[in-house]
Parts: structure tokens; sequence; C-alpha cells
């Protein structure tokens, strides 16, 4: 029986165009869906969009345009961009969805009946940006560090909260018994830390007169639920809850992605209200950092967002996946500037691979060299062996061990000059080109999960014996 994987990204919040640190989020979860298809998985990618709150309201007022039509035109943005970085089969879930709003109210039912959810009225300092409350610890000269050029507001009203802080000794209990709950180390350090300091209920409603874009908390009419709590069951209703209860357990639990900044929502938070509906805990988190640019995380507020749709018209599909892939981390912040990508590009995949594809290939349609149907299915090896890093997510470390490969074998023809050898031992020249192209072959199918299109265009090269028609990777002046 095929085993099943679960894996989402967080929700794009639709106030603005999408931005690098989603393109990079898009592609690390294809990656993983990918390899985890070629291990034999029934694999659930789920992304989509995130589409209440104050922020989307208050961008729709500003625009002068209705808020639904709004959050559908960008809606569009982010599907456009998984087609154009080939994104996998995936599932698009939007929290205007009526089955998502439906799923979000049967959830605030479970936790109001578990006794965790209670009104009243509070003064709190609250960040638009974030839509999260702010202590005076998390802000820094009266900002807050993530969004600096917003005003913090200071809100004094009756809302809805949840029991967060019931769940201490809970959380705490997870994070001890799966020590790779959160992945990398220093992220579940962190959560850790920040759990076992005490944990303050949070605000999950806000009043319809002040914010009136939201899913109507159930049984009464002057609340809506406060955007996190929203957005955060995406993660079941996307896969059926609770009506669809067979899916449900067929995909339940799930990995999920998401930047630092996510870290509580998604490692706390969201595993506080799972325990308080009655279900199973998440089964990892995965927690990338950002991509910076010039020294400063990139931010819709700040400005300075390279724009991914730029990124794709200059280099491609295939080029973008490597590029965030390989020159961006898989766990810490990266620093990525135009130029560094332009360098990246040629060096590695214009001078490096679709070289070494074009030189093999030269050599063996001049030769007359190819591989036997039991060599390439040789080559069809075990995935959970090859990619060894995959299995510990870690995807920059895997496509170093690619293009180390790639670099090796690039020296071995330097070394062994099948293409001098030729003239004088034909034979031996034959072999080693050979050898060559069986571990170009090799190569190309570790390609599969990171850059699909590539790795099909050189097996399909190797199969049919044929040079490329043009260069894999045009070179960048």
């Amino acid at each position: 029986m095929r085993k099943s994987f679960y894996i989402t990204t967080t929700l794009p919040y639709v106030n603005a165009n999408p931005h690098m640190g989603h393109a990079l989020e898009f592609v690390q979860a294809d990656i993983i869906a990918r390899y985890k298809h070629l291990c034999g998985n029934d694999v659930f990618l789920n992304t989509g969009t995130d589409e209440h709150g104050l922020k989307i309201y208050r961008k729709a007022d500003e625009q002068k345009i209705p808020i639904q039509t709004y959050v559908d035109t960008y809606a569009l943005y982010f599907k456009k961009l998984l087609i154009d970085l080939n994104i996998r089969e995936h599932n698009f879930i939007r929290t205007t969805d009526e089955a998502h709003k439906k799923s979000a109210q049967e959830f605030w039912k479970k936790c109001s009946a578990n006794g965790d959810i209670y009104k009243k009225d509070y003064k709190i300092k609250y960040c638009v940006g974030c839509e999260l409350e702010k202590t005076d610890s998390d802000l820094r000269d009266g900002k807050c560090p993530e969004h600096p050029s917003i005003d913090i507001e200071t809100r004094e009203e009756e809302n809805y909260f949840f029991r967060f802080s019931k769940y201490q000794d809970k959380l705490l209990k997870l994070y001890d018994e799966n020590h790779d709950f959160v992945v990398p180390k220093v992220r579940m350090n962190e959560i850790k830390a920040f759990v076992s300091g005490g944990l303050q209920d949070f605000s999950i409603s806000r009043l319809k007169t002040k914010m009136p874009w939201g899913i109507n908390v159930p049984d009464d009419d002057e609340h809506v639920m406060y955007v996190w709590f929203d957005a955060l069951v995406n993660y079941v209703s996307a896969i059926g809850w609770p009506d669809d209860m067979n899916t449900f357990k067929k995909w339940w639990p799930v990995v999920q992605i998401a930047g630092k900044d996510n870290l509580r929502q998604q490692a706390a938070m969201w595993q506080a209200m799972l325990m308080s509906a009655g279900l199973a805990p998440s089964k990892q988190i995965l927690i990338h950092g950002f991509i910076n640019s010039g020294g400063q995380k990139m931010s819709k507020t700040l400005g300075n967002v390279i724009d991914p749709k730029q990124l794709l018209e200059k280099y491609g599909t295939e080029a973008a996946r490597y590029l965030l892939a390989h020159e961006v981390s898989t766990f810490e912040d990266s620093d990525v500037t135009e130029e560094r990508f332009k360098e990246a590009y040629n060096a590695n995949l214009a001078n490096g691979l679709g070289n070494l594809v074009s030189r093999v290939m030269k050599m063996a349609t001049m030769y007359n060299i190819e591989l036997s149907d039991e060599e390439k299915e040789i080559m069809y090896y075990e995935p959970g062996r090859v990619y060894e890093n995959l299995d510990k997510y870690n995807i920059q470390a895997e496509m170093d061990n690619i293009w180390r490969a790639i670099k090796f074998l690039d020296e071995d023809i330097q070394r062994s000059e099948p293409f001098k050898k030729i003239k004088t031992s034909p034979e031996e020249a034959k072999k080693d080109v050979h050898i060559i192209l069986y571990h170009l072959f090799g190569i190309a199918l570790r390609l599969e999960p990171f850059m699909p299109s590539t790795s099909k265009e050189i097996q399909r090269l190797i199969k049919e014996n044929k040079m490329p028609a043009e260069p894999l990777f045009k070179r960048i002046d």
C-alpha cells in the first residue's frame, strides 16, 4: 500500500504582488513533493491565498474597488506564479472559499465546546503589517522590527480570546517527544524557549463595526474571526475536514513550510488550536530564512522586493528554480542581488551544466555511443538512498552534491581527453565516453525534483543520441 504524504506552504497574504519569499516557499515545497512522489508516495501539495484581515480591507478601500474583486485579482497573480515556476499538481485553497469558511466556523465551535474560547475587554498594541498583537519586548524604539515604517496602533475593544496559556505544558511535551518537530534545530530551540517563557491568551475576533472583512463568528453577528485563526484552519479544510473524514485521515498529519517570522503561529499557536479541536498535531514544520537584499529583509513595506516575474522573464523557469534551490539557503537568511544571480547562472548553468551536456553529447553522437536499456534501467535507483539530504529537507545541500558531480564529470573529461584519444586509441576513447555518458544520465535523474524540465531534456538527448539543438542555458552578458 502506497504511503500518503501531505505538504503545505503558508498561504500568501494578498495585499500585494507575489515576491521572492513566496517563490522560494513554492519551489521548496514542490521539490520535496516531487521527491516524495519519486519515493512512491501519494502526494498532496497544498497552497493558496489568505484573503481576510485589516490590511486587505484597507488596501481595497484605498483603491476604491470592491474587496472581493480585489482578492480575486490578486489570487490570480499567485496562481500564475505557481504555473510559471512549474509547480507540480497542487491544491489551491482560498480562505474566501465557502467550504473553508464552513470549516473555520466548525473549528471555532470545537474549540469553544472544549472551553477554550471566551470574551473579554482588552487593550493592546497592534502591528497591522503582521496582523499580530505586540508586547513592549517585541518592539524596537516603539516600532515592529518587521514593519518599521508602519505605526503601531493601540486598540481597546471587546474580543473573543483563545486559551493559549492552557497549552504550555502540552506543547512542551510535544516538542520533547518529537525532537525534530521543527527544522532546523535552531528554530526548534527558539520555539521551546518561547513556550517555556509562558503563554498569553490571544485575541481571535474583531468587531464588525471596525473590520467587517472576515468569516462570521458562530452565533455572534457582531464579530468576525481574526485573520490568523481563520487562515491556519486551511491546513485541515484543504483535505476535507470536517465533512470528508476519509480524505482527511488519508492525508493528515501535514508537513508545513513557513518563514521564520511564522514560527510562533505555525509551531505553537496552530498546534494549540489543533489540540483544542481534538486533532493530532502537524507532522513536522520546516522553517526557512528570509531573502534579503542589500542587507535588509525583502519586504513589501520596505519597497525592496525583487519581482519573481522579472527573474522568470530573464532567466526562465528552470534557471529560477535552480537559483532558489541552490543559491538561496534552505534554512538561513540569504542576501540576493541581481549581479549574484547572473554570476551563478553563467558559472553553474551556462558554463557548467549546459556546457557539459553539449560536450558529452557531441562526443556521444560523433562516436555513436549509446547506453543500453539495462544501463538506463540500473540508473533508476532508489530515491531515498540517492537524495540523502532530502529526507532532512536540506535542499541546498543536495544541490551541492549534484553540482559536485557535475564538476567531477567535467574534470574527468579534462583528465581523460577522449576527444584527443580518439585519434590514437579509439576503443579506449569510446569506453571513456560511454562511462561519462552513463554518469551524465545519472545527473539528469538526480536533477528531476529540482529542475524537472532540464532533467527530462537531458534524458531525451541521451536516449535519442542527439546534440541539443541550442544551448540548454544561454550565457547572459
